[in-house]
C-alpha cells in the first residue's frame, strides 16, 4: 500500500503499524529501507524472512540522534563516535558501536555490536519522531528489497519487489542515491567497513586518526557481502580501454547487450544500447541504483559498465558496482 509520505496521516498511520511489530518501508537520504521496531526481535525476524536475507546479517537501527542511540549502545557515545555523530547526524553515515546486553539481538544479527545511524530524510525523522512517541527506540532497516539484489531509490521500486500488501511511505527519489559509509567505532582504531558518499578524507578529519581497513576482525555489516546489489542480468565491470576493446570485438553477437559508461562511446554503426554515466560522483551515486533497475527491466544478458575513476570521491559507487560484477 502506497501513502504519501507527505500526509501527517499516513505518517501516524505508519507509526501505529511499526509500534504493532509490523513491517514498513519508508524513504532516507540514502535508500528506502524496509523498517521493523528494533527492540522487538519477532518483528525484526519479519525482515529477515520478507528479503530472504540471512539472520546473521546484522541490520542498521535508524534513531533521531544520539541521545536515542544510547538506547542500544553498552555505553554513551563518547571519542571518535561522538565526533563522528555530532558532524554527520542526521546524515549518510552508520556507526558500529559495543551493543547493551540484552537489546535488539536480532537487529545486530546476534553480535556484540550494533550500526545505529541518524537519518536526515524528512520523512524518515517524521516516522522516527511519531515511533518515539509509541515509545519506539529505533527503527531496525536494510534496504528494501530481496536480499543481494539492487537497492530501491524510489517507492515504486520497493512495490516492484514486494507488491502492494506492504505499507510503503513515498518520499520521493531518494537524494544520495547509495547506502551510508559504515563506519566501525567498536575498536581501539575507527574502521571503515563499506564507503558512502561522504569522502574518507572528510571521515578521517573529524575522527582525528586514519581509518582503519576492513579485515577479518571486523564485525559484520550490511551490504559488505561480496556479491550484492546486483541485477538479474550478469553485470561485467571493465577499465575503459578493456571496455573498448571488448566493444570493438562483439561484431553481431546475439546477446542483448547494455553500457553504461561515462567516456566510452559506441563503436559507429553499433546498434547497442548506451547510457551515460554521470561525470560527477554525487550524481552517479544519486541515479546508480536506479539506472541498472532501468537496464534490467528489459531482459538483457549482460551490462557492461565503464570502471569508474580511482578518486575517493567515487568510493562508494565503485563499491556497489564491483559487488554486483561478482554476483
Amino acid at each position: 500500500m502506497l501513502l504519501p509520505g507527505s500526509d501527517p496521516a499516513a505518517i501516524e498511520r505508519a507509526a501505529e503499524a511499526l509500534a504493532a511489530g509490523e513491517l514498513v518501508a519508508f524513504p532516507t537520504e540514502t535508500v528506502y529501507g524496509l523498517g521493523a521496531r528494533a527492540d522487538d526481535d519477532r518483528a525484526v525476524a519479519g525482515i529477515f524472512a520478507l528479503k530472504g536475507r540471512p539472520a546473521d546479517h546484522p541490520l542498521i537501527v535508524h534513531v533521531l540522534d544520539a541521545s536515542e542511540a544510547s538506547h542500544f549502545a553498552a555505553a554513551p557515545f563518547g571519542g571518535v563516535a561522538q565526533r563522528l555523530a555530532e558532524a554527520f547526524w542526521p546524515g549518510p553515515l552508520t556507526l558500529i558501536v559495543p551493543r547493551a546486553a540484552e537489546v535488539a539481538r536480532a537487529a545486530a544479527g546476534g553480535q556484540s555490536t550494533i550500526g545505529l545511524r541518524s537519518p536526515s530524510h524528512p520523512v524518515a525523522r517524521a516516522l522516527l519522531a511519531a515511533v518515539r512517541q509509541r515509545g519506539v527506540p529505533g527503527v531496525a532497516a536494510p534496504s528494501a528489497n530481496r536480499f543481494g539484489r539492487i537497492s530501491p531509490t524510489r517507492a515504486q521500486h520497493v512495490v516492484d519487489e514486494f507488491g502492494d500488501a506492504l505499507l510503503v511511505l513515498d518520499g520521493g527519489e531518494c537524494e544520495v542515491g547509495i547506502e551510508s559509509s559504515i563506519i566501525d567505532c567498536s575498536g581501539a582504531v575507527p574502521a571503515l567497513l563499506r564507503p558512502g558518499q561522504i569522502p574518507r578524507e572528510r571521515i578521517e578529519a573529524v575522527a582525528g586518526v586514519p581509518l582503519a581497513e576492513r579485515d577479518s576482525s571486523s564485525p559484520r555489516a550490511s551490504g559488505t557481502l561480496e556479491a550484492h546489489y546486483a541485477p538479474r542480468a550478469k553485470l561485467r565491470l571493465m577499465p575503459a580501454p578493456m571496455l573498448n576493446t571488448a566493444l570493438q570485438m562483439l561484431g553481431d553477437s546475439p546477446l542483448r547487450l547494455a553500457v553504461y559508461s561515462r567516456t566510452v562511446r559506441l563503436p559507429q554503426g553499433c546498434r547497442l544500447q548506451r547510457r551515460a554515466m554521470p561525470d560527477d560522483p554525487g550524481q552517479a551515486a544519486h541515479e546508480l541504483f536506479a539506472a541498472l533497475r532501468e537496464l534490467d527491466a528489459q531482459g538483457l544478458d549482460l551490462i557492461w559498465v565503464e570502471e569508474p575513476p580511482g578518486e575517493s570521491a567515487w568510493d562508494g559507487v565503485r563499491d556497489r558496482l564491483a559487488r554486483a560484477a561478482a554476483a
